[in-house]
């Protein structure tokens, strides 16, 4: 099905051609005058200069062609100086328009002819690590960004690509051995099971990574003897870690350990973010295969030793500057970010063939990955049409305008975040609906939460950053989640009603707008096809928000200005619901686009 905008444009152009002017000056826009028309056209401006003819005199002709033709899609066109098309269309146009979306799978969004098989890496969690609100703006993108290729048509995996291999491991190994040195793990003599249990519970693995790390960097200030402590600390850190990849049986046991009691937990704070993974894999899924892809780029000669160290070329003669080297292993063998990144596109290509691998993460990083972009490209990792993107975003802030932090100064961890916010909204709730039963009112906290927390992020532009604002997320008013919750609750209880009144929502049937209101909520349906082209095009889903919000606005307009229920004609009455009813399916599967869902009532 074409969209609206491409439909009027077919007709808009076929009246240039029969005027005698090039068809494809005729494409039309939405208007930015809507008080004056809905559309218009812009073509018979450029054309004047060429044809050296008055842009007014162009448009006319044209108008003259569309006022004779069929008058089923436009109620009026009208040419007006110094030579704009402004057009409106038919109620009649608009009507059948939305009948046919509501006949199509997607609601008028053409399906791709070849749909693509895409790798989404998103998420990216340190295990060992409590997830912390950096991690929420690239697992709540990706995570949109997946379901909206999904719903596109587009065969999608989400792998988390989880931290579980580098520093934090050995750094957390190396503080275990000095609290407890006589453990069976750090026995070289044992060759008995180890414990099934883990030495440590969740609790006490959240301290001790942070304490570890402390340890490893001197404090600034720092005496030369402190100073001399962090260094052989974090040395024997780097030692533990190496050891552990090396194969070392106690550390290997360590690991799984560290694995077992991490994941459980970051499986609870993504579920409760309504975010979810295809894949659960990490670095230490590739870590075997990084030899034999350090042979194929030594022997083909893609890499090469410099100062020690094994490296990839990837600067380009197009270049303004110079790009540091792809570094595959440093001068001491040690793999890096880089030297894993490689091995799971090579991974990934043999296993899943995709067309496209997107990355989400933080947009300081946007070097590191157009460094492996090249080199996976210069080493044939990836076939010549394997399209590979960084999607960097911005940082979450406080009101000072400095990356968000507890009132303290430490990193808010994200449960704590969602806790917050939560509570938040069960007191708004509690207020606005006293009546409601506890656990009916924690669940649709629970929900508001969610939409107020990815909602205030996502309606931005991915590589923005922006201000978290509690108090402004969580309002009922202005461009939030719970505004739009709010307005679908709202569509739900008057349908509820007219059921309750004996009506029946499926029989009911849209007829022609009579009101400006009703006819603008008409307008925003037609245009959900444009808006989630634009989402999978620019994978933005602040392209859907900006979308669901002005649907949102149009509806409230449209129900702040009628009488549904109260509506004596009973054929009113229905095209009403048929009109509310079909804004509460899109709204609904928008939000369910951005990854939360709204409550019956709140």
């Amino acid at each position: 099905m074409k969209k609206l905008i491409e439909e009027i444009s077919e007709e808009v152009q076929a009246a240039f051609a029969a005027a005698g002017f090039d068809a494809s000056r005729g494409q039309v826009v939405p208007s930015n005058r809507p008080d004056l028309c809905e559309y218009q056209c812009n073509g018979a401006m450029a054309l004047a200069k060429a044809l050296k003819r008055p842009p007014f005199e162009i448009a006319e002709a044209v108008a003259e062609k569309l006022g004779g033709s069929d008058q089923s899609v436009f109620a009026s066109v009208e040419a007006v100086k110094p030579g704009f098309l402004n057009l409106t269309l038919s109620p009649d146009y608009v009507r059948q328009y939305i009948v046919r979306m509501l006949h199509e799978k997607k609601y008028g969004y053409e399906l791709p002819a070849h749909p693509k098989k895409i790798i989404l890496d998103y998420g990216g969690a340190n295990v060992a690590k409590p997830l912390h609100v950096g991690h929420l703006r690239p697992a709540i993108i990706g995570e949109a960004v997946k379901r909206i290729l999904k719903y596109a048509g587009h065969d999608v995996t989400g792998d988390i690509h989880m931290g579980d291999w580098g520093l934090q491991m050995g750094l957390v190994i190396t503080e275990l051995k000095e609290r407890k040195p006589d453990l069976p793990y750090f026995d070289p003599e044992y060759t008995g099971a180890y414990p099934r249990e883990a030495p440590f519970t969740l609790s006490e693995l959240s301290e001790i990574y942070p304490t570890a790390s402390g340890k490893s960097k001197a404090p600034e200030g720092a005496s030369e003897e402190e100073r001399k402590a962090a260094e052989a600390y974090k040395a024997a850190a780097l030692e533990a870690t190496k050891r552990m990849q090396d194969g070392d049986r106690g550390y290997r046991a360590i690991w799984r350990h560290i694995m077992n009691v991490s994941l459980p937990d970051l499986k609870k704070n993504y579920d409760s973010l309504n975010v979810s993974f295809e894949l659960w894999r990490g670095e230490s899924d590739v870590h075997d295969l990084i030899p034999g892809m350090v042979d194929y780029l030594k022997q083909h000669g893609y890499a090469h030793e410099s100062q020690g160290a094994l490296v990839i070329d990837v600067t380009r003669e197009d270049d303004a500057k110079e790009l540091p080297p792809c570094i595959v292993l440093k001068s001491d063998g040690a793999a890096l970010y880089a030297t894993t990144d490689l091995a799971t596109i090579q991974e990934r290509m043999k296993e899943f063939h995709p067309d496209a691998i997107y990355y989400f993460t933080d947009k300081r990083q946007a070097l590191h990955f157009e460094q492996v972009f090249r080199a996976a490209r210069i080493s044939r990792l990836v076939l010549p049409e394997t399209e590979l993107q960084f999607i960097g975003n911005g940082t979450m802030n406080g009101k000072d305008g400095h990356p968000f932090k507890t009132r303290d100064g430490g990193t808010l961890r994200l449960e704590k975040l969602v806790n917050e916010t939560g509570e938040e909204m069960l007191s708004r709730i509690r207020e606005g609906n006293p009546d409601m039963p506890e656990e009916e009112a924690r669940e649709a906290a629970r929900m508001v939460a969610l939409a107020a927390i990815k909602y205030g992020d996502l309606s931005n532009q991915p590589s923005k950053d922006y201000i978290f604002d509690l108090e402004k997320f969580t309002s009922f008013e202005g461009d939030t989640g719970p505004y739009l919750l709010y307005t679908i609750v709202r569509i739900k209880s008057i349908l509820k009603k007219y059921e309750e009144q004996g009506g029946k929502i499926p029989e009911a049937r849209l007829a022609n707008a009579e009101s400006a209101a009703e006819k603008a909520l008409g307008l925003q349906l037609t245009r959900f096809a444009d808006a989630l082209e634009s989402a999978v095009k620019e994978l933005a889903p602040n392209r859907i928000c900006a979308y669901i919000y002005d649907l949102a606005n149009a509806f409230n307009s449209f129900y702040h200005e009628t009488k549904i229920l109260s509506e004596p004609d009973e054929g009113r009455k229905q095209s009403y619901i048929a009109l509310i009813n079909t804004t509460k399916r899109i709204l609904e599967t928008g939000i369910d686009l951005l990854g939360f869902e709204a409550p019956e009532r709140m």
